[in-house]
């Protein structure tokens, strides 16, 4: 009875879970007044598809073209999680075998402070990062969007990297340092080929959380790095296409599908198996 009623959840879960895809796929290929007439969902036979919507999206029709603005995310997304990993990974490795503090402050507040950062709502740093990329010249830069988002993923990978670090065994830092390694040799050849699961998991929420960012792209950029998130918002005028954001919806994610695709191998457990000798 308990697998039934497991089996069940799940299967209700992910109905729940892919209706919004769904739709919005089918949404996608769909004309203006098949958007109107009501809810279909089988195409050729509720209503005749049509790639209008992607036509808008793409520039095709002269609606709108989204390439540019999903380049400027890739960039931004990719520079700010490559620099969040590398940076985030070795601060996550010094915090997890060695210690640091004074009297009460130790390494778990110094986790505990990467953490919080993540607490303050991006409204409140919204003033404080105009003025500060105003002054540096950087207001609809790449670059000042990358230390921005930079800042906000560089704590969630360390909170991640700690935790993994930790369940790797100490002999194995060891067993290096007697070979010869100091402790950022032994980081990069003993436990570095070791943690490629904590990093891909690292990294998917480190390009998930600066992909999907808007509130930051809104305000710090104008019009010559406007990111992906921005302009489907902009779509939206005073009649809403929703066959066109539908289109953009389905277009959005897209990126975001293959880069889980290519880092889900690493993500497999038991890499430790045989390290310890």
């Amino acid at each position: 009875m308990s697998r039934i009623f497991k089996y069940a959840f799940v299967i209700f879960w992910t109905l729940f879970v892919l209706a919004p895809l769904s739709w919005a796929l089918v949404t996608s290929f769909k004309t203006p007044a098949a958007v109107n007439q009501g809810a279909t969902f089988i195409p050729w036979v509720q209503f005749d598809p049509t790639l209008d919507g992607w036509k808008d999206i793409l520039g095709i029709s002269g609606y709108a073209n989204l390439i540019p603005n999903m380049i400027n995310s890739m960039i931004i997304t990719f520079f700010a999680s490559l620099i969040s990993v590398t940076l985030g990974g070795l601060a996550a490795y010094g915090l997890s075998r060695f210690r640091y503090g004074w009297k009460y402050y130790g390494n778990s507040d110094i986790i505990f402070f990467f953490i919080a950062q993540r607490i303050l709502p991006p409204v409140v740093l919204a003033i404080p990062f105009f003025l500060l990329l105003k002054n540096l010249r950087l207001l609809d830069t790449h670059l000042g969007l990358i230390l921005v988002l930079t800042s906000g993923l560089m704590p969630i990978v360390v909170w991640l990297m700690v935790d993994f670090f930790n369940q790797i065994p100490r002999e194995i830092d060891e067993m290096a340092m007697l070979e010869g390694c100091n402790p950022l040799q032994a980081f990069r050849r003993a436990i570095l080929p070791l943690s490629k699961p904590g990093i891909a998991i690292s990294a998917i929420f480190a390009v998930i959380f600066g992909w999907n960012d808007l509130f930051f792209a809104l305000v710090l950029t104008f019009t010559e790095v406007k990111t992906l998130p921005a302009a489907v918002v902009a779509l939206n005028g005073t009649v809403t296409p929703f066959w066109t954001l539908a289109a953009s919806a389905i277009f959005s994610i897209l990126p975001l599908i293959g880069f889980v695709f290519v880092v889900e191998r690493y993500l497999a457990k038991g890499g430790f198996s045989g390290a310890v000798r």
